[in-house]
């Protein structure tokens, strides 16, 4: 089945907003360890807003919890069209993705518990669960047309169900406190917006607007707010046709430019600032070091993988469409990068231990490098063996 024209135009815009996003993150590393290091860092501490209704957060929370909700809200519309008419249309396609993601989040939490039981780093199992889908969408759109549009549309819907487990892990095991009033009018809200769905209600302003108030609702609930922008985007209409345009298509269309050259490269900017220091290399060959590179590299590939096969000789699942295994290695390997979500339930494992907090994180970008490159590499290598591929 052909894909929808917006989720080509998207992949289209990363493709060449990748070589920004890794601009974004060099000029970052460059930063954090230069002597625009302590202003840099104030700048993004800074608080902006105001005190009115507690919407006063730093410059970085805005980033990771507002700009990133956007982005969400776009990969999750895209999901949702794909779901309609698309690569994700028949349950066989649809269902890979979730048992892929599992296997993807229970495998690297084994493998570092493997490594870090009974240590002082065991709170830490959740570190390598988690995939960072701004970059590895990022680093697969850059392929192009070297594989098939249904092995990206593949990660699209297994990062996307992997940051929603991941969002879940950090609220039953790293939330201190969930404010269960604002949870309930989160689902109050979430409600509303399906029941204007129901009721046909087209223009996308009515939408807008109930999801500024689930994503405000949510981040005081303690949940990571991003998952506001999924929930919006499966709310917001559209059609099996490609007669009509539908709202769904509208807002995509709108969110295109925005979201591939704005806000993932502020997003890679601002996340990658890290320092390093000679403790934090030292850290990556003790058990908290390699439990994390161990668990984002051979656990992702090796429990996207397994998970997906079993799903697929026990027919509940398919191959995507003009895919092969070698591929979804690539994906696997993809997968691994870890990086910003990563870090995120880093620091919540490891509170006020800065130290361990800095040996995380050079692993975690020690690990998410290895798979960036090692997915990179095997995803090209596999269009050689693969001619016949859909064209984009």
């Amino acid at each position: 089945m052909n894909l929808t024209l917006y989720f080509k135009k998207f992949f289209s815009n990363s493709q060449s907003s990748g070589i920004i996003l890794i601009f974004c993150v060099l000029i970052s590393l460059l930063i954090a360890n230069s002597t625009l290091a302590e202003g840099f860092q104030h700048f993004l501490d800074k608080e902006v807003g105001t005190h009115l209704f507690g919407l006063e957060y730093p410059v970085s929370i805005w980033i990771n919890d507002g700009l990133m909700a956007i982005f969400f809200l776009l990969v999750g519309l895209e999901i949702k069209r794909e779901l309609v008419e698309g690569e994700l249309s028949s349950f066989k396609n649809a269902s890979l993705p979730i048992f892929a993601a599992v296997g993807g989040m229970l495998v690297p939490a084994v493998i570092y518990s493997i490594f870090n039981t009974g240590t002082e780093y065991s709170n830490g199992w959740g570190i390598p669960m988690a995939t960072d889908i701004a970059f590895s969408l990022a680093i697969i759109s850059m392929l192009g047309k070297k594989i098939p549009n249904s092995i990206k549309i593949f990660l699209a819907a297994l990062a996307i169900v992997d940051d929603l487990g991941a969002i879940l892990v950090i609220a039953v095991f790293y939330t201190e406190q969930i404010h269960w009033s604002y949870l309930l009018l989160s689902f109050g809200v979430t409600a509303l917006l399906f029941i204007l769905n129901f009721l046909k209600v087209t223009k996308t302003v009515f939408y807008i607007i109930p999801g500024l108030f689930l994503w405000y609702f949510l981040h005081h609930s303690g949940i990571h707010a991003t998952i506001a922008g999924v929930l919006l985007a499966f709310s917001i209409p559209t059609n099996a046709s490609n007669v009509e345009i539908s709202p769904l298509e509208k807002l995509e269309h709108r969110l295109h430019i925005p979201v591939s050259f704005l806000i993932m490269p502020i997003f890679a900017l601002t996340n990658t600032n890290i320092t390093f220091s000679n403790e934090m290399v030292a850290g990556a060959t003790s058990t908290l070091g390699l439990g994390i590179i161990c668990g984002l590299v051979l656990g992702k590939l090796l429990g996207i993988n397994l998970f997906s096969l079993i799903a697929i000789k026990l027919k509940l699942s398919s191959l995507p469409q003009n895919s092969t295994w070698l591929q979804m290695m690539g994906v696997g390997l993809l997968a691994g990068i870890g990086f910003t979500m990563s870090i995120f339930i880093a620091l919540l494992s490891f509170k006020d231990e800065i130290q361990i907090q800095d040996e995380a994180k050079f692993a975690i970008l020690i690990a998410s490098f290895i798979a960036a490159v090692a997915g990179f590499i095997i995803l090209s290598l596999s269009s050689k063996e693969n001619p016949e591929l859909e064209e984009n």
